[in-house]
C-alpha cells in the first residue's frame, strides 16, 4: 500500500543519505581542514562544517569549506542540532574529552567542549523517523566504520522530538552518553534494543 511504499522509501533514502554522510566525514578527515591541535591529523567535522554553513573550527585561516563535501540541505539545523529529510530527522555527535556525544550544530554553541584528540578518531550519526509509523520505523546510526547499523526499537520507539536517540544508544556500553565505545551489531545496544547492520 501507499503508506508501506513511503516507509521504505523514507528509510531507504535514510540509509543513503548516512552512508553520504559517512564518505563527506572521511574526505573532511583527510583533508585535515579541522586541527585545533596542529598535530597534522584532522578531525571529524559538525553539518555546518560539513556543507559549508559555518567556519571549520582551529585554524582561522580555513573559513568555511569551499567546495563543502555535504549538500547544503545540512546547512541549517534546528535549535536542537537536527536536520530533517525524506521523514528522518540526522544528527551528528562529535567526543568530548569524556567520549561522551557532543551536538556541535545546535543553538547550545558546543564547539569548545570537542575533544580535539578524540574528534580525530570518533564520530557518530544518528537517523530517526520524524513521525514514527508514519514517515518511517526503523532508527539507524553510522560512526568512523562506516558501516550503518538500525533497530526497530518497537518497544518505545525514536520518535521526532519527543524521543530521539541518546548518543551512546547503538553503543555496546554502559553510558547513555558515550560514542567511543563498539558499535552494537547483532547484539544489544545501550538503549536495550538489537542493532543490526544494513547490507
Amino acid at each position: 500500500n501507499l503508506l508501506s511504499a513511503r516507509l521504505n522509501a523514507n528509510e531507504t533514502a535514510a540509509i543513503a543519505t548516512l552512508r553520504n554522510i559517512s564518505s563527506a566525514q572521511a574526505q573532511f578527515q583527510a583533508t585535515a581542514k579541522a586541527d585545533g591541535d596542529n598535530d597534522g591529523t584532522g578531525e571529524f567535522g559538525s553539518f555546518l562544517e560539513l556543507s559549508g554553513a559555518d567556519n571549520v573550527r582551529g585554524d582561522t585561516d580555513v573559513g568555511t569549506l569551499n567546495p563543502p563535501v555535504l549538500s547544503g540541505a545540512f546547512r541549517r539545523p534546528d535549535d536542537d542540532g537536527y536536520v530533517s529529510r525524506s521523514g528522518y530527522f540526522f544528527v551528528i555527535y562529535l567526543p568530548n574529552s569524556d567520549g561522551e556525544g557532543v551536538i556541535a550544530d545546535d543553538s547550545a554553541d558546543n564547539w569548545g567542549d570537542i575533544d580535539e584528540d578524540l574528534a580525530e578518531t570518533t564520530w557518530c550519526c544518528y537517523a530517526w523517523p520524524v513521525n514514527y509509523g508514519n514517515s518511517g520505523n526503523r532508527t539507524f546510526q553510522v560512526n568512523q566504520t562506516g558501516d550503518v547499523t538500525s533497530s526497530e526499537n518497537n518497544a518505545a520507539p525514536y520518535n521526532g522530538t519527543t524521543l530521539a536517540p541518546n548518543p551512546g544508544a547503538a553503543f555496546i556500553t554502559s553510558s547513555a552518553t558515550s560514542v567511543t565505545g563498539l558499535t552494537a551489531v547483532g547484539t544489544t545496544g545501550q538503549d536495550g534494543t538489537i542493532w543490526r547492520q544494513v547490507n
